[in-house]
């Protein structure tokens, strides 16, 4: 049992070194959404650990590559950047992981990764209009009316940050956590030695 817990903790250490890496591959994409909000895959190994190992450790992985951000590269946000990171992350994962877990069958995993993508991208709007984005104001000055006006470079109809939300963040992320999803079904099966160890 030491052994197997042992060989779990290694294996959700290498995938947050990886997704630590992945996040250093972010890319915006400015005729979708705004700039300072950008596209990177470091969600998928958090989504391969929680298939491998549990769900908790997609949680884990969320969090360790987030902390390892902080502490390497350091952050422009406060922090707050990297809060938002990790609780979408682990939602993601986490809910993917709960689902597998109950239904582990090749339809399970797909249902679960749909249902982790949908709860993200549903959780994106309240956690961004409540946490993030006052939070950016709160500790950059930065007034809501400015970054209703990125949103408003793009659609210029939309005219409350809920409603940018909606438009915008919403099928962002979830448009993210598909192609996570892609991803983890094109590399799991190839994968699947390295994170089960000896039992597959």
């Amino acid at each position: 049992m030491r052994r197997t817990k042992t060989r779990d903790l290694v294996v959700a250490g290498m995938l947050s070194a990886i997704a630590f890496v992945l996040m250093f591959m972010d890319f915006p994409l400015p005729m979708l959404i705004p700039a300072f909000i950008k596209m990177d895959f470091s969600d998928l190994p958090a989504l391969l650990g929680a298939f491998s190992l549990g769900p908790v450790y997609g949680i884990i992985i969320s969090l360790m590559k987030n902390l390892l951000h902080i502490l390497i590269r350091g952050t422009s946000t406060a922090a707050v950047g990297e809060l938002s990171n990790f609780i979408l992350g682990a939602i993601f994962a986490y809910v993917a992981g709960i689902i597998y877990k109950r239904m582990r069958t090749r339809k399970g995993a797909l249902i679960g990764a749909v249902a982790g993508t949908l709860a993200m991208a549903v959780i994106s709007v309240p956690s961004n209009y409540y946490i993030t984005y006052p939070a950016y104001s709160k500790f950059y000055g930065l007034p809501m009316e400015t970054i209703l006006s990125m949103y408003q470079a793009i659609l210029p109809w939309v005219d409350n940050i809920f409603e940018c939300l909606v438009v915008f963040n919403l099928p962002f992320n979830f448009m993210k956590g598909i192609l996570d999803v892609i991803l983890c079904f094109m590399i799991y099966k190839p994968l699947s030695p390295l994170l089960h160890g000896k039992r597959h």
